[in-house]
Formats: C-alpha cells, sequence, structure tokens
C-alpha cells in the first residue's frame, strides 16, 4: 500500500518474532530494519537483542548489542537475560559487573535475569548471594518472583531444607508457584515423599490445579510407581481438570515447524511418530520418560 514501516514498527514486529523463535525471519526484519531507517535507535536495538536470544541465537545477540552506540538499562538487561535464557549463568554475571562498571543501576528486571542465569547454571551460591544484596541494598526491587527464583534455586540443587526455611520466613504468604518449584525439584531429583507434601500444600490452596498433578504424576513415573502416577492421570480426567497442551516449535531452513502433544495434523507426522517409536524403544531401558 506503499507505507513504509518507521522506528515504531519494528519493535512490534520483532516482538512477535521473538514469541515464536523463527530465527529466519527475525534476520529478515533486521535487514529490513536497516534497508529503511539506516542507523537503528536504542529501542530498536534492545528488541534485536532480545528477540535474537529468544530464538536461540545468542551470537546474533551479543553482536547487536556490541554494535550499539546507546545502551540504557535495558539494553544490558536484554542481554543478561539473553545469557540466562541459553544457560549462559557466567556470561550474565559478567555482564551485570561490566553494566555495573558503567554506572548504570540494576533493577528487578536485572536480578530477575541473574537469578534465572545462576538458577539453571547450578550458580546456587552466586545466586543467593545477589538475593541477599538486593534485600540488603535495594529492598524495593524484590518482588515475589524474585523470592520464588530462590525457592527453585535452592530445590533445582537439591538443598531442600533450605528452599523449606526460606519459605517459612517469607515476609508474605507463598503462593502456588513457589510449591510447584519446590516439586519441580523433586521431579529432578526423584525425592516422592517430599512431592507428595508439597503436593497436599498446593491442593489445599487450589485443588483443580492440574499443572501439580501433572508434576506429581511425573514424580511418580521418574521413581517407576507407575500405579499412584496411572491413579492421578485417571483423577485428571474424571474430575474434568482442564490440561495445557503441550506444544513446541523448531525452526528449519527459515521455516517453523509447530508439534503440538498428541497432535496427528504435521504433513510428516508418520515419519515423526515412527521416529518416536524408535527412540522410545531404544530409551525404555534405561530411562522412564514421564510423558
Amino acid at each position: 500500500e506503499g507505507v513504509w514501516p518507521n522506528e515504531f514498527a519494528f519493535p512490534c514486529v520483532l516482538t512477535s518474532v521473538a514469541n515464536t523463535g523463527a530465527l529466519g525471519v527475525a534476520r529478515s526484519v533486521h535487514a529490513s530494519a536497516i534497508k529503511h531507517l539506516g542507523k537503528l535507535d536504542v529501542y530498536i536495538g534492545n528488541s534485536l537483542v532480545i528477540c535474537y536470544a529468544r530464538c536461540g541465537s545468542l551470537e546474533d545477540s551479543v553482536l547487536v548489542f556490541a554494535s550499539m552506540e546507546q545502551k540504557n538499562v535495558v539494553s544490558w538487561n536484554a542481554l543478561i537475560c539473553g545469557y540466562a535464557q541459553n544457560g549462559r549463568g557466567e556470561e550474565a554475571l559478567a555482564a551485570h559487573k561490566r553494566m555495573i562498571a558503567t554506572g548504570l543501576k540494576a533493577n528487578n528486571v536485572t536480578l530477575l535475569g541473574l537469578l534465572f542465569g545462576c538458577n539453571h547454571a547450578g550458580l546456587v551460591d552466586g545466586g543467593y548471594s545477589l538475593f541477599k544484596t538486593a534485600q540488603r541494598e535495594q529492598p524495593d526491587t524484590l518482588k515475589p518472583e524474585h523470592y520464588a527464583c530462590v525457592v527453585d534455586l535452592f530445590s533445582r540443587a537439591k538443598r531442600f531444607d533450605e528452599a523449606k526455611r526460606f519459605l517459612e520466613d517469607l515476609p508474605f504468604e507463598p503462593g502456588l508457584g513457589f510449591w510447584k518449584s519446590m516439586i519441580g525439584g523433586c521431579l529432578i531429583h526423584w525425592n516422592k515423599d517430599l512431592a507428595e507434601s508439597v503436593a497436599k500444600r498446593i491442593h489445599a490452596l487450589d485443588p483443580e490445579d492440574t499443572s501439580s498433578y501433572i508434576l506429581l504424576s511425573n514424580v511418580y513415573f521418574s521413581v517407576g510407581n507407575w500405579e499412584s502416577a496411572s491413579m492421578i492421570r485417571r483423577h485428571i480426567k474424571e474430575k474434568g481438570l482442564k490440561r495445557i497442551t503441550g506444544c513446541s516449535w523448531i525452526d528449519v531452513q527459515d521455516k517453523a515447524h509447530v508439534f503440538v502433544n498428541g497432535d496427528s495434523r504435521h504433513p510428516q507426522s508418520d515419519e515423526i511418530y515412527k521416529v518416536l517409536e524408535v527412540c522410545l524403544d531404544n530409551d525404555e531401558d534405561e530411562h522412564c520418560l514421564a510423558v
């Protein structure tokens, strides 16, 4: 229609692309922005850093960040969160140090990204130290999600006693997400007894929380308690509890392929299920898969 995109359009487009994880599309939008605008402002730069990281190309994300003439706290947060989302906790911490050296002050998003990065990189003490520093120096920046990250941090590291003490000392009543984080740790470390105890707390708060039933059944699967796992699945079905359908996608030759749990609409679904059967046959002697 003869209307050219401006500097306000590209951040919106990049946000949508980031949600799909389509790396090829992200690169096309990036090229289009350069073509139509020439020099990119900090807002488009920030959107590109976020988009590339969420599309799985941390290299492109870092290159865009390095090329930006102007950087603000959002720019640094985008870089830190990008490292965190891609399992690069050490790099996230290093970026934080560089950010502080520029004179910028960390905010609640910065801390959340750092905690997430430490969580998935197994940097338990480093993450908890960051939380305690923020608690002492910037208490107003702390939100419930930061506390939930600490619970997840301890639970993933099998430090359940510390997670429980932390929950007991919370300045507010923990919500469902806090307890689910602990069950998630139980799933990783096959702690059936604690998972059952925590699930009771969750069901007391919300008897219809489907995800907690699924988590508990997965714990049972992980320890080989098939009967209990099946009983929970039957309970979900009999009660008519709604499940969020599992969905994922991959980018192959610049085309996004979407996969939905139990779906057979993909044009290559027959081949996909055959490969899955082979994987399951090869795996069943060594692992039990929680589905």
